[in-house]
């Protein structure tokens, strides 16, 4: 394995433009095949899975979040423990995010600056500063392998006027979280710049600019996803994406349904994250290659069915409707590990798919396949 970070593109495919990529992240701590999906580990655990299972299911890299680390237990803390990957139990990749986002929608009298962001603990209200040094430091205490700089993230809808002046803040911090980085950055470790700009091309052509020409290991798409609606970010996508360095990795922030990662890749984007796939696990609310099955519902109290009798995954194999259906209406704890389990096997296969489908230059036809049994 190498010990620095390397971005491979492989293959494209997908018809008129040929915009699906086929690729692999080398990090020193494992290879990320993409396109990839990485299940969201907040607070250094993926709710309701063993460490295990989630690397059996195929995951190759996990998501952890800068802000809720640093809260509790606190970066230090972990870092005093040997970093995250020894704390968690997890020996593959780590991508960080900056933090940025949730310290602007979970804490309390956020305050924004030139220098960073103030904020009261959404925990126990206690005063925090956030800025791009210190999320990068932050980060790097963690021990990540991926790490992004600090950014403002933009609500939605945004006027211009607003959305320019955050994407040049966001380009000021880009520069201060690039000299940080280069100050507490470790041997294999790799730093993504954040293209904002909301939903008008200009913006977007402008950040991707600043931020090629500072030079980063990867770029991601942020920004998106925030209630814009689907038809909106893949015209974004369609503006923005074909114009970041085809030699890096493309990262798609907070997104999502299978639809839409499925439009995303076909536009060119590499790596993915989103709660979902967990979160609909705890809510009674499993993904299937049909589509979606709420087992909260009572008809499935009489269905004997599995969820999927083909798949490799045992929750998904081995355990009827009926009996997830009892478990929901119970309260017993053994739904969300089931569900969640399940939820993450068909995301990993499903992106083994699509790697599949690039490889053999088929991605046109099993992405028009996939939506026309699928029920979104």
């Amino acid at each position: 394995m190498s010990d620095k970070f390397s971005f491979e593109l492989k293959a494209v495919s997908g018809g008129a433009g040929r915009a699906a990529r086929l690729g692999a992240v080398t990090t020193p701590r494992g290879v990320i095949r993409t396109p990839a999906f990485m299940p969201v580990g907040t607070a250094a655990t993926v709710k309701a899975m063993f460490p295990e299972d989630v690397r059996a299911a195929g995951s190759d890299v996990l998501l952890c979040n800068t802000y809720h680390l640093m809260l509790r237990p606190g970066a230090e803390r972990i870092a005093s423990f040997g970093g995250l990957h020894q704390f968690m139990n997890w020996d593959g990749p780590i991508l960080t995010d900056s933090g940025g986002f949730q310290v602007m929608s979970l804490s309390k009298l956020a305050k924004l600056s030139e220098k960073g962001v103030t904020f009261q603990s959404h925990i126990d209200g206690s005063a925090h500063e956030l800025t791009p040094e210190r999320s990068i430091e932050v980060q790097c205490l963690l021990g990540s392998d991926i790490q992004m700089q600090f950014d403002e993230c933009t609500s939605y809808p945004c006027a211009h006027e607003a959305a320019q002046a955050s994407m040049e803040l966001s380009l000021r911090w880009a520069v201060r979280s690039k000299e940080a980085f280069e100050q507490y950055g470790g041997k294999g470790q790799a730093l993504f710049g954040i293209v904002q700009g909301s939903v008008y091309p200009d913006l977007r052509a402008r950040s991707i600019e600043g931020l090629v020409e500072m030079g980063f290991d990867g770029y991601s798409i942020g920004g998106l996803a925030v209630g814009e609606g689907q038809d909106v970010m893949f015209e974004t996508l369609e503006k923005t994406a074909p114009f970041l360095p085809k030699d890096r990795p493309r990262y798609l922030m907070g997104v999502g349904t299978p639809l839409d990662i499925l439009g995303a890749v076909e536009r060119g984007v590499d790596m993915f994250d989103c709660v979902m796939p967990t979160r609909s696990g705890r809510h009674g609310q499993a993904f299937t290659w049909d589509g979606k099955v709420n087992l909260r519902n009572a008809a499935h109290g009489e269905d004997t069915r599995p969820l999927d009798a083909n798949s490799s995954c045992p929750a998904a194999r081995d355990y009827s409707r009926a009996y997830l259906h009892h478990l929901i209406k119970a309260g017993e704890y053994l739904a969300p590990m089931l569900l969640t389990q399940a939820n993450v096997h068909f995301y990993q296969d499903f992106m083994a798919a699509i790697r599949a489908a690039i490889a053999e230059d088929r991605f046109a036809a099993f992405a028009s396949d996939f939506r026309a049994r699928y029920r979104g």
